[in-house]
């Protein structure tokens, strides 16, 4: 299935041209527990830095 998953952290080594994410899964957490009450409250554990 074909995703149109968009971010902006372009040193992000899944960030592609056109702010698209290339990772084949996303794994997004809440800072406390199960819940979030918006995005602030949340961190996307896939991103991993470009190298240098």
């Amino acid at each position: 299935m074909e995703q149109n998953i968009l971010c902006e952290v372009n040193n992000c080594h899944f960030w592609k041209s056109g702010n698209h994410c290339s990772a084949e899964e996303i794994y997004v957490v809440s800072h406390s527990g199960k819940h979030a009450a918006s995005s602030y409250e949340t961190d996307c554990k896939t991103f991993k830095p470009t190298e240098a």
